[in-house]
């Protein structure tokens, strides 16, 4: 099965740039005007899943809570470091959680969207572990 989480924005490139150049993920493909939406596939080669993002001249309408939340578990420690590192140098704030195992696994971030987003070290002290 193959996992396709698809969500519209007004801001295509900000949302792109984002996912791609602060969080690491790869631009996958994309598509320009489609029954007049312009779109990008970001994910990770290889992998069965991946985000779709679109932009048309409808205006996106979030509506989230605190608790939806895309949780990301870096491989390593040192990518979790890294990571966490790289969204600070790009000015974007750790947020408190409403649900306090993830300000005790991990912290929680915005992105350009609202969206929240935990980086958990979780599966990397596993990982180091075995």
């Amino acid at each position: 099965m193959t996992l396709r989480v698809a969500r519209h924005t007004d801001n295509l490139e900000r949302i792109e740039h984002f996912y791609v150049n602060i969080l690491g993920f790869e631009r996958l493909g994309g598509f320009q005007n489609h029954n007049n939406y312009d779109g990008v596939f970001i994910g990770k080669a290889g992998l069965d899943w991946h985000f779709e993002f679109t932009q048309s001249e409808t205006k996106a309408k979030h509506v989230f809570d605190e608790d939806d939340v895309i949780v990301l578990y870096p491989e390593t420690i040192i990518a979790y470091i890294e990571l966490i590192d790289r969204l600070l140098n790009h000015n974007i704030v750790s947020i408190t959680a409403s649900n306090p195992f993830w300000n005790e696994n991990g912290k929680m971030f915005q992105d350009p969207d609202g969206y929240r987003i935990v980086i958990s070290p979780l599966k990397a002290e596993i990982n180091e572990i075995e």
